[in-house]
């Protein structure tokens, strides 16, 4: 059974988020009710409210839920709210700002981790917008409201491709066209083949490799045999070549094949590799924005990972997202049937991990000072096959309606 949140607004973001975070203690003389038109200027009234914070950060458009191709001037600013102490359900009231008065635009309820979230037009009548929140009276708390938030916070993408026409784009190239046991994939290969766009979306396929008629022994990690498979070919592609970036937001939105077998995945490399490297400020680190491994996986199926070097070697962090289903829109929704965005905010201090803008997890741990590229994939390694439970299931596809990358201003 699915556990769903419906979320009319979508979600979370951190308290890290790349300078553009504002926060103010106290309470407002405003009544949420009735709007001062003016900023207000807030004071800490009591022992009590002197130690509430607020916080409000803007993010760019990264919450678009929905079934088909879409075009990114549909997709939704996230605006999310911190505040504390934590008051689980406590009412918060976002506004936006209209001339000289603020007008109501949603209310919702903390989550029990302090979060107020929601999913906002980045322009109204063709103009930013600002945004500020009122967390509400609560058990002997006063009400508090954060400075205001602008949508121009952001810049224009530095990196945007909507896959519009009908064959690959010049910033990306094919990956890795050859059989590669050293990395588990002794029967599957990257190619051009399993790669197409069409109907507003690039299409990256797992398929049977024509040229073949043998079967592959698939192996192990410990060189131990799984069994005998149908040679593949996978949809692999990467910007290494034209474009990378150090800090800021990277988004795609994407829709999986439902069985497992093979793995979708939108991550990020270091452009140059430095092997000496013992940390991710000099050497960079794979981060892997998001995996998923098809219906009935572990967690899920949904996995975001870091790997990164150090003193003692390699590093790997992350794991499966607690709860993926809940970060789905509906009932009805699935992984494989609408297409979700998700992202990485890349910050000197964080990775923060969001579907629809919706926080899955946050880590500090091998923060990579490189330039990084991004890279789209549907890979079936070895230790995988058996899961998919039939050759005849080939084809596998997954669809990317866009990429996006916001660098840090």
């Amino acid at each position: 059974m699915l556990t769903v949140r419906r979320r009319r607004a979508a979600v979370s973001a951190s308290v890290l988020s790349l300078a553009l975070l504002v926060a103010v203690a106290g309470t407002s003389g405003a009544s949420p009710a009735d709007p001062s038109p003016v900023d207000p200027v807030v004071t800490a009234t009591s022992a009590a409210a002197a130690k509430q914070k607020a916080a409000l950060t803007v993010l760019p458009p990264i919450s678009q839920p929905s079934k088909g191709a879409a075009s990114t001037k549909k997709a939704l600013t996230v605006v999310s709210g911190r505040f504390s102490p934590i008051k689980t359900s406590r009412p918060v009231v976002l506004y936006r700002k209209a001339g000289s008065a603020w007008k109501t635009v949603e209310s919702t309820k903390l989550t029990n981790r302090g979060l107020a979230e929601w999913s906002v037009p980045t322009k109204v009548k063709g103009k930013a917008v600002t945004y500020r929140a009122t967390a509400m009276p609560w058990k002997g708390l006063a009400s508090i409201t954060t400075k205001p938030v602008t949508t121009s916070a952001w810049s224009k993408p530095s990196f945007r491709d909507e896959f519009s026409g009908t064959a690959l784009g010049s910033r990306w190239t094919h990956r890795l066209g050859f059989y590669n046991p050293a990395g588990l994939r002794n029967c599957a290969k990257g190619s051009p083949a399993a790669t197409a766009v069409a109907g507003g979306a690039l299409r990256l396929s797992v398929i049977k490799d024509p040229a073949r008629a043998d079967k592959c022994t698939a192996l192990r990690a410990d060189g131990t045999a799984i069994g005998q498979f149908d040679y593949r070919l996978n949809g692999h592609i990467s910007s290494q070549r034209s474009y990378d970036f150090t800090y800021g937001v990277a988004a795609a939105r994407m829709k999986f094949p439902e069985l497992r077998g093979q793995h979708a995945s939108f991550w990020l490399q270091p452009t140059t590799l430095r092997p000496a490297a013992t940390t991710a400020k000099a050497g960079g680190a794979e981060i892997d924005i998001i995996e998923w491994f098809g219906d009935g996986g572990p967690g899920n199926g949904l996995a975001s990972f870091i790997y990164h070097p150090s003193t003692k070697g390699p590093v790997k962090v992350g794991g499966n997202i607690k709860r993926a289903n809940s970060y789905l829109s509906s009932k009805s929704d699935r992984w494989w049937t609408q297409y979700h965005v998700f992202s990485v905010e890349w910050t000197q201090k964080a990775y923060i991990f969001r579907i629809d803008g919706h926080e899955t997890w946050r880590t500090t741990a091998g923060i990579s000072g490189q330039p990084q590229f991004p890279i789209l994939s549907l890979l079936s390694s070895d230790y995988e096959l058996d899961d998919l439970g039939k050759e005849t299931n080939l084809p596998q596809h997954m669809y990317v309606d866009w990429v996006q990358v916001w660098k840090a201003r």
